[in-house]
């Protein structure tokens, strides 16, 4: 579902010991680590600077091969003292055999281990991921044009939010009206013409954009992406790492 999902966080130490703490018992270790990040395959974080502040209200959730590895990373976040969110259990209200746990980030975001029966991820350790919405309306056009625009497929659409995912074997993305997730960064794949296809058409909608098409070196050779910002601010990108 994403190429990555990058978090902006006060004290990149603190976060840092955090994400090791829990992501260990779900057997995700540190993939990259950089002077500007800190990554674990499909999510990443890096420190606040004076142009960007610190990710706040973002609902993120990890895959667990196994229900006993929800629970080992609920225990070991609570015996490292951070704060509990959510003992692990079933969430019937999610699907039969949804079992996850839930602990707040040093930041105060929330961060879940889900395991659901038979489901595997073909990449990436993020199973899905959840952002409130300042103004339902707005941000649903916003994201059903970056589905548009990028093949991914909107599961649900109605009063109550929106709900995106490439096939049911990957992750999902989606959105609920409440106070706003602010300053995250989401990314997702594409080639050159839906890079260009999705900043096009997004600017021509009238949102704004953070970054025409184009190379990003700085990133490694052949980084070439496209950025918007969604109706909150969020930074919204669609990536190509082919020329790399």
């Amino acid at each position: 579902m994403f190429d990555h999902v990058t978090a902006r966080v006060s004290d990149r130490a603190q976060s840092e010991r955090f994400f090791e703490t829990v992501l260990v018992p779900l057997g995700i270790d540190a993939t990259y680590r950089s002077t500007a990040f800190a990554v674990w395959d499909d999510f990443e974080i890096t420190q606040t600077d004076a142009a960007h502040e610190v990710t706040r209200r973002l609902h993120i959730a990890f895959a667990a091969p196994t229900r006993e590895q929800v629970d080992a990373f609920w225990q070991a976040g609570v015996d490292a003292g951070y704060e509990d969110d959510g003992r692990p259990g079933l969430r019937p209200e999610y699907a039969d055999d949804y079992y996850g746990a839930f602990l707040r980030d040093p930041d105060g975001n929330s961060v879940e281990a889900v395991h659901r029966d038979g489901r595997r991820h073909r990449d990436g350790v993020v199973d899905h991921v959840r952002i409130r919405v300042a103004e339902l309306e707005p941000a649903a056009v916003f994201y059903r044009a970056v589905a548009e625009t990028t093949g991914i497929v909107i599961r649900r659409d109605d009063a109550f939010g929106l709900a995106l995912s490439r096939d049911e074997a990957g992750g999902a993305f989606s959105l609920v009206p409440g106070l706003a997730t602010e300053n995250v960064h989401l990314a997702f794949a594409g080639d050159d013409d839906t890079i260009r296809r999705f900043y096009e058409t997004l600017v021509g909608a009238g949102f704004r954009g953070n970054g025409e098409p184009g190379e990003r070196p700085s990133y490694h050779p052949g980084y070439y992406a496209a950025y918007v910002l969604d109706p909150d601010g969020n930074n919204i990108e669609v990536v190509d790492h082919h020329r790399a």
